[in-house]
Order: structure tokens, then sequence, then C-alpha cells
């Protein structure tokens, strides 16, 4: 009876519970596990009815010995699992989506009970363990549609900044069209060496790296073109060289007679 009984749960937690799971192979683990813990209770639950109490008692008791033993000899493995477990119903992250995690960035492509699989920008695959991922902060690139994307630039000390805050603006405006309560956002830094330091702030669609890279390629491109044409200078070091007030002679070694 609870053969078919745990048969039945199964089903229904593949089915039911487990919709928002997409890794088919935690789908099935998880129904597994359902099965397992419906035919253990019933298997309890006839034992108590046949009053084989002792009997109970023997095999729970040898139960969590093999149970501790089984759990201090596979700690990191479980803590994996169940690091998977988390993974599996939390809204934060799906197959597809572009994240960072420990310092690698790439797009999700497998999570599973052991751990999460990225594929990196230069077509690497990237492993790391469940537990790393969930002990450790992530950023998900694809939980909004839009991003905010920020370049900085410098003008020259001579420039006149109404003009280049106007401009900057307008130009990035243009460009990327900004949504609803969004907007094209310039605010000066600092006084530099050699430049007056800006930022630029706009929202753009963006669910991947490259969209951010793609964006902000654009946007240096467009600042450049419109910087030149309205004569405002981008300054850039120079470096310069002093070799004294005395003279320098440069003498070559060749093939000469007498050498």
């Amino acid at each position: 009876l609870f053969w078919f009984l745990a048969k039945l749960m199964r089903k229904f937690a593949e089915k039911i519970v487990l919709k928002r799971i997409q890794e088919e192979s935690i789908k099935q683990m998880i129904g597994n596990i359902v099965f397992a813990i419906t035919v253990l209770i019933g298997f309890f639950i006839a034992l108590g009815v046949l009053e084989l109490d002792k009997a109970l008692t023997s095999i729970l008791a040898g139960a969590g010995v093999v149970g501790l033993a089984i759990g201090l000899a596979l700690q990191g493995t479980l803590s994996n699992t169940v690091s998977g477990f988390i993974l599996s119903f939390l809204p934060k992250i799906s197959i597809g989506d572009w994240i960072e995690s420990n310092g690698e960035v790439g797009a999700v492509t497998e999570i599973n009970l052991r751990n999460v699989t990225i594929k990196r920008p230069d077509n690497e695959v990237t492993i790391i363990p469940n537990s790393t991922f969930i002990d450790n902060p992530f950023t998900n690139y694809s939980t909004h549609k839009r991003s905010r994307i920020i370049v900085g630039c410098g003008v020259g000390y001579e420039s006149d900044l109404q003009q280049v805050e106007e401009l900057t603006v307008r130009i990035i405006g243009e460009q990327f069209e900004q949504n609803g309560d969004e907007e094209v956002e310039f605010f000066y830094t600092e006084f530099g060496d050699s430049s007056i330091n800006f930022l630029v702030r706009f929202w753009a669609d963006s669910s991947k790296g490259k969209d951010t890279l793609s964006h902000k390629h654009k946007a240096i491109k467009t600042i450049k073109k419109h910087f030149d044409e309205a004569d405002i200078n981008i300054p850039f070091p120079i470096r310069t060289l002093d070799f004294g007030k005395n003279n320098l002679t440069m003498v070559s070694q060749g093939e000469n007679d007498g050498n």
C-alpha cells in the first residue's frame, strides 16, 4: 500500500511542487527522496502494527549511528547537496542568467546538486561548488532587463564646463532612449592632474555582460566624436624627456675598418 502511495507522492512532487525547478536531475532526486521517505514511514508503521517495538528501536538506533558516520564522511558533499536544494528554489538565479560570483563572470549553463556551471565570455567553463556559491555574494545581471551604465571622461581646464555638461547629456539622451522616470545624469567628480573629470550615467537594455560593454563602447565613441566637433579637449598624459645641457652622442658599432 505504502509502495503505491510513495509512487503517487513522487509524481505529485515532480508535477506540482517542483514546477519552479528547471534542472531535471534535481527534480528526479527530490522525487526519489519523497518516495524513500514515504516508504520508510510505511515500513515503521507496519512494524508498529505488528508490535515489533524492539526491532523498531534497534533499527532506529542503528540508522542513527550509520547516518552519523555517513554524514561525517560526506560532510562536503552533503553541504553541496543541501546548497543545491536551496539554489533550486531561489527565484534569483536560473539557467541562462548572466552572473558574477567569486570573481568569475558568465552565463549559467547548469545547476545541479553539487555545483553551478557558468560559461565565461572566453568560452571557458567554470564550475563553482554549491556551498561556495551560497556562502558568498553573487551578482545576477539578468534580474532586470535594463541597467544603469556609467562612463567616465575628463576635459581640459580651459573647457566651458556648462557646455560640456549640456552637450554630453544631449548626445547620450539621443543615443540611448530613457524610459519613464529614467534620465541621463551628469556629475563632475574631481580636479585631476590634467583634466576635470566627470561621470555620465544612463539607462539601457542590458541582461548580459556583453550588452554593458557594447553600450559603453557606443557611448565613448559618441562622446569623442561630438567633443572633437565642438573643439572640447580630452587631455592625455604627455611625457617630456630632459637630457640636460650636454650634447648627446650616439655611438654605433659596425664593421668599420680598424674596429
